[in-house]
Formats: C-alpha cells, sequence, structure tokens
C-alpha cells in the first residue's frame, strides 16, 4: 500500500511540473500556402515536431502567399516555412526584410518554371508561340498571389507570348495537368520542384534563356523576430531543419496517394526518429 502511495505521488510530482511547463509554452503560429504540396508536407512535418518533440502548441494558418510575408512581418504569424528566395518571393522580400528574419534554409535546389509533358514539342518558353494552337494559347496557372505567377506574367511580355494565363490553384493545376496527359494533349503550367507531379509523371521545365524565372532557388524558414524570445527552442530547431528531395518527396506522395497531411507527417517522422532527434538537440 505504502509502495502504491510512493509510486503514486512520485509520478504526480514528476508528471504534474511537465504538464504545467507545457501549458505556459506560447502557442506557434506558422503561415503556409495549402495549394502548395511542399508547403503542405514541410509545414506539417515541422508543426508535429514543435508539438510532439518540443512541447509547443502549433496553430498552422492557411494563407495566400502575401498575406503569409505580412503576416509574419507584422507578428500575427510566428514563422513560414515556405519562403521561396531568391526568386520567386523576390518582391515580398524587399518589401518586408526589415521586419523578418531569414533563419536558415530548408530545401536546396529549388526550381520554378513552365513545366511541360515530356512529349510535347516545345523545349524552350520561346517556342510557345510557334506551338500556340496545341497548347491552346493558354498557360494554366495556380493561385494569382504566386511568386511564379508573377513571373509567368513578367514571361508573357518578355518574350511576347500571344497566350493567356488562367489562375487556378495547386490542386486544379494538377488536375488539368492530369487530363491532358491522359489525352496526350499539350499543355504548359506554372509549376516547381519540389513537387510530386514529378515523381508521377515525365515532365520537364521550359528553357528560359532571358533567365525571368531565375536560376536553382532555395527554400527558406522566416520568422518574426519576436520569435527568438518567445520560443528560443522553435527558433533553434529551425536553423538545423533542412530536407532532401527524397524526405519531402515521400510526405508529398503519401498525401497525394490519399493520406491526411498530418498521418503522412506523423509516420515520416516516427520513421525518421534520428534525423528529427539531430534536429532538436
Amino acid at each position: 500500500m505504502l509502495k502504491r502511495q510512493f509510486l503514486a505521488l512520485l509520478l504526480a510530482g514528476v508528471a504534474l511540473p511537465f504538464c504545467s511547463q507545457a501549458a505556459d509554452k506560447p502557442t506557434i503560429k506558422i503561415g503556409y500556402v495549402e495549394g502548395w504540396s511542399d508547403s503542405v508536407a514541410t509545414t506539417n512535418v515541422a508543426a508535429n515536431i514543435i508539438r510532439n518533440k518540443l512541447g509547443y502548441p502549433v496553430e498552422m494558418v492557411p494563407v495566400a502567399a502575401g498575406i503569409m510575408w505580412q503576416g509574419v512581418a507584422r507578428g500575427d504569424l510566428d514563422a513560414t516555412l515556405s519562403a521561396w528566395l531568391p526568386t520567386t518571393h523576390e518582391a515580398y522580400y524587399s518589401q518586408f526584410k526589415d521586419k523578418v528574419v531569414d533563419v536558415a534554409v530548408n530545401y536546396p535546389g529549388a526550381k520554378i518554371g513552365l513545366i511541360v509533358p515530356d512529349y510535347v514539342a516545345a523545349h524552350s518558353i520561346a517556342d510557345l508561340n510557334a506551338n500556340k494552337a496545341a497548347f491552346q494559347g493558354r498557360i494554366v496557372g495556380i493561385d494569382a498571389g504566386a511568386g511564379v505567377m508573377k513571373k509567368t506574367e513578367e514571361a508573357i511580355k518578355k518574350y511576347q507570348l500571344d497566350y493567356t494565363l488562367l489562375p487556378s490553384s495547386g490542386t486544379g493545376m494538377a488536375a488539368e495537368l492530369a487530363r491532358s496527359i491522359n489525352s496526350k494533349k499539350a499543355i504548359a503550367v506554372t509549376g516547381w520542384i519540389p513537387h510530386w507531379m514529378f515523381a508521377k509523371w515525365k515532365l520537364r521545365f521550359l528553357e528560359d534563356p532571358q533567365k525571368v524565372y531565375g536560376d536553382a532557388e532555395h527554400v527558406d524558414s522566416v520568422i518574426n523576430p519576436g520569435l527568438t524570445a518567445k520560443a528560443p527552442e522553435v527558433v533553434a530547431f529551425f536553423k538545423k531543419f533542412r530536407w532532401k528531395p527524397e524526405e519531402i518527396g515521400k510526405v508529398m506522395l503519401d498525401v497525394e496517394n490519399g493520406a491526411k497531411p498530418a498521418a503522412a507527417a506523423d509516420s515520416w517522422v516516427k520513421a525518421n526518429a534520428a534525423k528529427v532527434n539531430e534536429w532538436t538537440h
């Protein structure tokens, strides 16, 4: 009996301070773009680690790219792990660079541009006008505020394309791409790496001799300066968090194949305990 009481007291003594400490930790608000598969994958994995390994409550906030940057700058959001630099989000970074902190690259070797199925005749953006009929004079885009959309508007002017850019969403763009591939029709879409569609179909970027879309990019973790004092452990994690194409690709493909993003992230975190341990220690 005494043993049982002692054990109960011991457990209570250990558990209560832990619960109190966890309850005292502030909620971390992370902005992401719901239509971007890489943004969804990265944010869900980071949120899982912050919540389960570091003990902070996490709120994931789906927003458009411009609102995401503005939210981090104003402090409405603590961070985003979806900052495409130096080209895609160049305008946002220029506007808010004095109010945010770029703490680390979380995915190197990213790229944006116009993507086509491998079977189409065009190899360069400059080839599009000559193949206008096959492409029906249209480029299928994603959400209107995205950096790749702004760059595509620039590309249409710079290459003097007689094409219409059709805003859609990441999901809508992929659905249009799937329909065209199933029918072996020509289609050009605004796209990027990392993305699950490269694992599913044979695709390629159209060459961009005028470098409108820039060279290879990187995806960065950007925070509000106040997060350093608010949650130093989280900032330390962001500085170490960096993953490879095959790692993010696994999560993106699981989601595309029907897994809920949170479940796909949880499976990845559990299967990669050593990597997560490196990031959090």
